[in-house]
């Protein structure tokens, strides 16, 4: 049997699996993600003996540390990940949510509820946690998963899924709604994003390369998540200190991930007062300043920028910077470099505040708070699959609603048109 023929068979078990998975309750639901929670804690050792194939394979092929970390499954990051897993079955189950619902003058009584998508294809890098993550939030909302890690986490993947896979098969819930797609070849992604009619929606976990490559080659509908060239702008009106806590903390605290800050944007008339200080305390914390001439100005260590850098997400202690004669410069270079994540201002003037918001086309927006912040826990939605810079189906944090779909219930008695 051809690769191919083998990811059309998972796929139509999938699509079988999402149609017995959508009526389940909330209470069998959860029920079946408790279950993997304990599997996935008892089978510490099996997951992590496979995790250390996975890890031996990469230090051989010379993967970086930072990368090796990501992929490693140590017993307390598992015991983290199976409670993780608990958590998504406290959440409130979104299927069967009334978004909306009236009387029509004809009596025909309309709603429209929550439903789940179907089947979800998941494409991402590295972290074997996203597996079980991904596959939890599935399944808490309805959906079946297909699952299409790296092939640097085969070993470790291969294991995760199983185990849930047997954890499902003591429960209602049908074991094929947790599915690794078959193959390690680029082949097997392109099966998965030309398999329009089989899955519903394709959300790639990754960097921008992944992104661009699945949004221009699949022909299933993409949501797509996770590129953030995010923006702090610093406006005239704004506290010095304030700024400058704001901008280490978007930039400094975990400068890997797509929602720290990898622009400052900063208001000609306080860059006098501001940039020194900010030049320094970013340099305290190793922080590269990819500076324009007016920003270069003001220290010597910052390296001039390039027009590439305006469009870069570092995932690194680096930063571009540049000074702006107005908020409109701002918004004006927000517009043409951002990708549509996040962006700060920092003001004490509210009505600079309601301007950046107003102007600003982006799917969160920060007044004096870090960019760091858009995240699903820290927004109060609990678990995330993603976080959508587009605007249709879903923008920003995709938590368990974003993971459905909606359909009409009409119900009269008689009514003919």
């Amino acid at each position: 049997m051809t690769e191919r023929e083998n990811f059309e068979r998972a796929a139509r078990r999938a699509k079988d699996a999402a149609a017995e998975l959508a009526p389940l309750t909330r209470a069998v639901k959860d029920a079946a993600l408790l279950a993997v929670a304990d599997a996935l804690e008892a089978a510490t050792a099996e997951i992590v003996k496979a995790n250390a194939v996975d890890v031996t394979r990469a230090r051989g092929a010379g993967t970086a540390e930072s990368m090796i970390d990501r992929l490693s499954l140590t017993p307390e990051r598992i015991a983290a990940i199976a409670e993780a897993v608990r958590a998504v079955a406290a959440l409130p189950d979104p299927v069967g949510e009334t978004v909306r619902g009236s009387v029509l003058p004809n009596g025909l009584d309309l709603r429209q509820i929550r439903v789940p998508l179907g089947v979800v294809g998941i494409i991402y890098e590295g972290r074997p946690n996203v597996t079980v993550d991904a596959a939890a939030l599935c399944l808490k909302s309805g959906n079946a998963a297909l699952l299409r890690g790296s092939s640097s986490a085969y070993e470790s993947n291969s294991v995760l899924v199983e185990v849930m896979r047997r954890a499902l098969a003591g429960t209602p819930v049908p074991a094929d709604a947790v599915q690794l797609v078959p193959g390690t070849s680029r082949e097997s992604v392109k099966h998965l994003m030309r398999a329009r009619g089989l899955v519903d929606v394709l959300i790639p976990r990754g960097g921008a390369s992944l992104i661009n490559s699945v949004v221009e080659e699949s022909t299933v509908p993409v949501i797509e998540t996770g590129v953030g060239n995010c923006s702090v702008y610093v406006d005239a009106a704004a506290d010095v200190a304030t700024a400058v806590e704001i901008l280490l903390n978007a930039k400094t605290q975990r400068p890997s991930v797509c929602n720290a800050a990898e622009t400052l944007l900063v208001h000609a008339d306080i860059a006098d007062a501001f940039l020194p200080v900010a030049l320094a305390a970013l340099a305290e914390k190793g922080v590269t300043v990819h500076g324009d001439e007016r920003v270069r100005a003001y220290g010597d260590a910052v390296v001039p920028a390039t027009e590439d850098d305006w469009d870069t997400e570092y995932l690194s202690l680096d930063i571009a910077a540049r000074v702006v004669d107005s908020l409109d410069d701002a918004v004006a270079h927000i517009r043409r470099h951002g990708s549509g994540h996040t962006e700060a201002i920092v003001t004490t003037s509210q009505p600079a505040a309601r301007r950046f918001t107003a102007r600003v086309d982006a799917a969160a927006v920060m007044v004096n708070a870090s960019t760091r912040f858009t995240d699903g826990e820290e927004f109060g939605f609990g678990a995330e699959i993603g976080i959508s810079t587009q605007k249709l189906h879903a923008r920003g944090p995709m938590g368990l609603p974003e993971l459905t779909s909606t359909k009409y219930v009409v119900t009269g008695d008689g009514q003919v048109r």
